[in-house]
C-alpha cells in the first residue's frame, strides 16, 4: 500500500522559512518523478517543484523560484520542499505527489498517489 505523509507546516511570518518533509512508503517505481502542489482558498490547484527520482532534475513554478527548492532522501523515501522568504500568497494546503508529469506543467494530472496535505500560513 503506497502512502505519502507531508509535515512540516505551520505559520510564519512573511520573509520566514518552512521545511517541508513528505515521507514515501510503498512505492516501488524507480523512476519518474515526485512532486509539491498546493490548493489555496477559492484557488486552483497549483503545481509548485518537481524532482526527478533518478535524476534529482527539478523545476519550479515561476511564482517559487529562487524561493523554494525541492530535494529528496538517497533512499528516495522522503522528499523535502524548502520554503524561504515565504509570503502571504503562499498560504496553501501543500501536497506532496508521486509520479507527477517530469515537467512543471502537470495539465490537471496530479500524481497517481498524493498525501493528505499540510498547512502552510504565512501572514503580513
Amino acid at each position: 500500500q503506497v502512502q505519502l505523509v507531508e509535515s512540516g507546516g505551520g505559520s510564519v511570518q512573511a520573509g520566514g522559512s518552512l521545511r517541508l518533509s513528505c515521507a514515501v512508503s510503498g512505492y516501488s517505481t524507480s523512476g519518474g518523478c515526485m512532486g509539491w502542489f498546493r490548493q489555496a482558498p477559492e484557488k486552483e490547484r497549483e503545481e509548485v517543484a518537481v524532482i526527478g527520482r533518478i535524476s534529482n532534475w527539478t523545476s519550479y513554478a515561476g511564482s517559487v523560484k529562487g524561493r523554494f527548492i525541492i530535494s529528496q532522501a538517497r533512499d528516495k523515501n522522503t522528499v523535502y520542499l524548502q520554503m524561504n522568504n515565504l509570503k502571504p500568497e503562499d498560504t496553501a494546503i501543500y501536497y506532496c505527489a508521486a509520479n507527477v508529469p517530469c515537467n512543471i506543467n502537470w495539465n490537471g494530472r496530479w500524481g497517481t498517489y498524493r498525501g493528505q496535505g499540510t498547512q502552510v500560513t504565512v501572514s503580513s
